[in-house]
């Protein structure tokens, strides 16, 4: 099983440095044909996109996301940090663990 990287050059290229596969896209069209072709892969098992690229292609993510239970899609922030709108990992932990912050 392996990971699969959809986002920015710049995260891209910090994946690769550490061994992960990885696509830039720099589109919207592009960043729907990264995921199919992720999807389509049976060797993928996790698909790291970042925030930006998942809200260019929101329907697409949904239906991925709803619509199927392999691979994992993990979205995660690129250099500039998280989106405005997107609660960060720490605020998804507490608020499950019921720590009030």
């Amino acid at each position: 099983m392996k990971f699969h990287v959809i986002a920015d050059e710049n995260t891209v290229t910090g994946f690769k440095l550490v061994g992960l596969e990885g696509e830039v896209v720099e589109s919207t069209d592009e960043a729907r044909e990264a995921l199919e072709k992720a999807f389509s892969s049976s060797e993928i098992g996790i698909i790291i996109i970042t925030e930006k690229v998942a809200s260019a292609i929101p329907e697409e993510i949904e239906d991925f996301i709803f619509g199927r239970t392999f691979p994992l899609i993990i979205e995660i922030p690129d250099r500039t940090g998280s989106l405005e709108d997107r609660v960060s990992i720490r605020q998804m932990v507490r608020s499950a663990v019921g720590v009030k912050v």
